[in-house]
């Protein structure tokens, strides 16, 4: 029975997987691994891709690359009764190559951001709503300087203020295991 490729998962695979091939090899040659061996490798990952049935899942093309390629070699290992040892570098480097967060890394990042907007919702409201325009709407001092109509310096002055008031919050619930933030002085518009 042949396993005929969906064109819209083989398009999204051309589109967003291939530009991750060079890393991928560039990973498995400092392995040592020779470079037969990659394009069989990377084949076969490709193969595997493209018989998705779905790719509404993948989050992260790029390390869904390494996650496949990493099965495509454990599939090689265990059918092998001598492991190569360039197959077993090869192993350690995929697995610090897919820069994936852990779900306990997800899980930490959440409970840190609810802290945070429990601090944002804390402060005062021109020092709130600067950050929130710097910081999520992502615009430059002087954009946020002409909407409120104030200075720069004070848009400068009540962000750095906001950062500080919130990095206290957070030292306060955390000790000094609270991550620091900063900010950053960048190029004026």
């Amino acid at each position: 029975m042949t396993l005929r490729a969906d064109p819209a998962v083989v398009a999204w695979v051309g589109r967003h997987v291939l530009p991750y091939e060079a890393k991928v090899r560039s990973a498995l040659s400092r392995a040592r691994v020779p470079e037969s061996d990659i394009d069989d490798l990377l084949q076969e990952a490709y193969c595997r891709l493209c018989s998705l049935r779905s790719i509404e899942h993948v989050e992260n093309p790029e390390g869904y690359l390494f996650r496949t390629v990493r099965n495509v070699l454990n599939a090689q290992i265990r059918r092998r009764r001598i492991v190569r040892i360039d197959f077993v570098n090869a192993m350690d480097l995929l697995a610090h190559a897919d820069q994936r967060p852990s779900p306990e890394e997800e899980t930490s990042y959440r409970r840190y951001l609810a802290l945070v907007r429990e601090a944002m919702t804390a402060l005062p409201e021109r020092c709130r709503r600067i950050l929130e325009m710097r910081k999520i709407e992502g615009l430059s001092q002087r954009e946020i300087a002409r909407r409120i109509d104030v200075s720069e310096s004070i848009v400068e002055n009540e962000g750095a203020k906001g950062l500080r008031l919130i990095a206290k919050a957070l030292r306060d619930k955390h000790g000094e295991d609270a991550p620091e933030i900063q900010w950053r002085r960048q190029a004026r518009d």
